[in-house]
């Protein structure tokens, strides 16, 4: 692991602290009228999942983990858990399935993901950005409507809901940003 000053802290980073791993979601520098600048830091436990805020200064030394990324396709839902297969060795990983939160119903079988390890633990995946989608049922077009820059509401074959031009029809795919949950076109 390398050490890193606490000033050096960036959103995305992943550090040991208090004798756990914990993931950077927000950093924000502060520089007070009196006393010396610190940064007010907003961590997320990998293993457990529960928040902590900090405040570490530029004296304080932070150890920054280094994690393996490797490819894996998914293969199917175990109850509590997601189930991975490593493409080349071929060895399964469990995941907790509360892991994605809002994302999860992104995850398609053999959809191939992007998973972290802190050595032979499994601890986040990166899903791809974005995904192509069948839509279930949306309302038909009105007329004139398709003239002006609106959007009508959509149920995806996953169970989402998302806003899609009028243009858009049911059976249509369509293409949608895993991080935002929006549409981004027709496929």
């Amino acid at each position: 692991m390398v050490k890193i000053n606490g000033n050096e802290l960036r959103t995305g980073y992943v550090i040991e602290h208090n004798e756990g791993l914990w993931n950077v979601v927000k950093v924000e520098h502060v520089k007070p009228g009196k006393g010396g600048a610190f940064a007010q830091v907003e961590l997320r436990n990998l293993r457990t999942g529960s928040k902590l805020n900090e405040r570490f200064r530029s004296a304080d030394r932070v150890e920054r983990a280094r994690l393996e990324q490797k490819d894996q396709q998914y293969l199917y839902n175990d109850g509590d858990f997601l189930v991975f297969m490593d493409t080349e060795t071929f060895e399964q990983v469990y995941l907790k399935s509360n892991l994605l939160e809002d994302r999860r119903p992104f995850l398609q079988e053999g959809m191939k993901v992007s998973i972290e390890f802190y050595g032979s633990e499994a601890l986040s995946l990166t899903l791809p950005q974005k995904v192509t989608c069948q839509v279930a049922e949306t309302e038909p077009v009105i007329t004139g409507q398709t003239a002006a820059n609106s959007f009508k509401p959509a149920m995806l074959d996953n169970g989402l809901r998302i806003l899609v031009p009028p243009f858009i029809d049911v059976g249509d795919q369509v293409i949608v940003n895993t991080e935002t949950g929006e549409y981004q076109e027709r496929a």
